[in-house]
């Protein structure tokens, strides 16, 4: 089958950073979905395994971890799909990626794809929602409904990937107050149209800009770019006993400034459950089967940015270029082999 893989780790500039290869057809395990991939996206994950993971000797590295498809077979002990139907996940990164054009993927991590969304579309979703509604629900605590109202969430890197969707689901099932950053003004206008109460730009002093907004304090942060260059600004713009919850990979972080405040620190891996197969790993696929529902429903929509077309070597070389430039918005998506 058709793949896209590297054998060395090198700068997505040199032609054979990600190729074009043939691979053995995969085969499914006891709970394990053959699905034949129809379309991808692409995450910061996947330039971060590429630039930090070298394969062992001559062998293939795949990555991958968005994907829609459509089963064509299934495990001997799978009850949550059958064949023909139509999926998406983001999968596990202790396995080879979905870029391939069939993939293997525990059935507990995977949801029912909208209907109401062509292959692509759905293909944005599955990790930046998962790690999302982790990140807003688990990690932070925050409650569905209005409970939360009169609070706030400051969500650093609102255009992101992961910012996308965590706008759109903070102000659709909370009562939080949601401000995002941007920096560019077509990213600002993205952000306020996925539903931000307040769009500031993070370019600049992060308290500073919350004040200029005439907001003193904020009570949640999620932290999804920067963290460390922005920690002092948003340990002042915590509100006392408030929350910060990160996604991404300081090189350190001195944790020892949130004791003042009595702030909690969280971190969310949407991976951690598919890694260590936790008891409660098939939490992924009713909350994918609950974002397909908020999609249908039209309370949330698709993340998609950009569609890079084909999915073959070039046009993912691509799709990483853009992500290492920081210049992403939204989601990027390759559909078809």
């Amino acid at each position: 089958m058709k793949a896209i893989a590297y054998y060395n780790s090198l700068p997505i500039s040199d032609e054979h950073s990600l190729q074009d290869i043939e691979l053995p057809e995969p085969v499914a395990g006891p709970r394990d979905l053959l699905v034949e991939v129809k379309a991808i996206s692409v995450n910061p994950v996947d330039t971060k395994v590429r630039q930090n993971v070298q394969p062992e000797e001559g062998a293939a590295k795949v990555l991958g971890w968005d994907v829609a498809g459509v089963v064509t077979a299934v495990g001997s002990d799978v009850t949550l799909f059958k064949v023909g139907d139509k999926v998406f996940y983001a999968g596990s990164i202790a396995r080879a990626g979905g870029n391939s054009e069939r993939h293997v993927v525990d059935e507990r991590i995977v949801g029912h794809m909208p209907k109401t969304l062509g292959f692509a579309e759905a293909a944005a979703l599955p990790l930046t929602a998962i790690t999302a509604w982790e990140l807003l629900f688990e990690r932070l605590q925050v409650r569905e409904g209005n409970t939360d109202e009169g609070q706030s969430l400051l969500i650093v890197g609102a255009a992101g990937g992961v910012g996308s969707i965590l706008t759109q689901l903070a102000n659709q099932l909370t009562g939080l107050k949601v401000i995002g950053t941007a920096s560019r003004p077509d990213t600002q206008d993205w952000v306020r149209e996925l539903g931000a109460d307040l769009v500031i730009d993070h370019s600049q002093p992060l308290s500073d800009e919350l004040k200029r907004a005439g907001v003193d304090a904020v009570t949640h942060v999620a932290s999804l770019t920067q963290t460390d260059q922005h920690l002092d600004q948003l340990v002042e713009a915590l509100a006392p006993q408030g929350k910060l919850a990160l996604i991404d990979d300081p090189k350190s972080l001195d944790v020892t400034k949130l004791k003042r405040k009595s702030l909690s620190l969280h971190w969310e891996f949407m991976y951690t459950r598919s890694l260590f197969e936790t008891a409660d790993m098939i939490e992924q696929h009713k909350l994918l089967n609950r974002v397909a529902g908020l999609i249908d429903a039209g309370t949330l929509k698709t993340t998609v940015g950009e569609h890079f077309g084909t999915i073959n070597a070039a046009n993912l070389r691509r799709a990483h270029a853009l992500l290492e430039s920081g210049k992403a918005k939204g989601k990027i998506v390759l559909e078809g082999f």
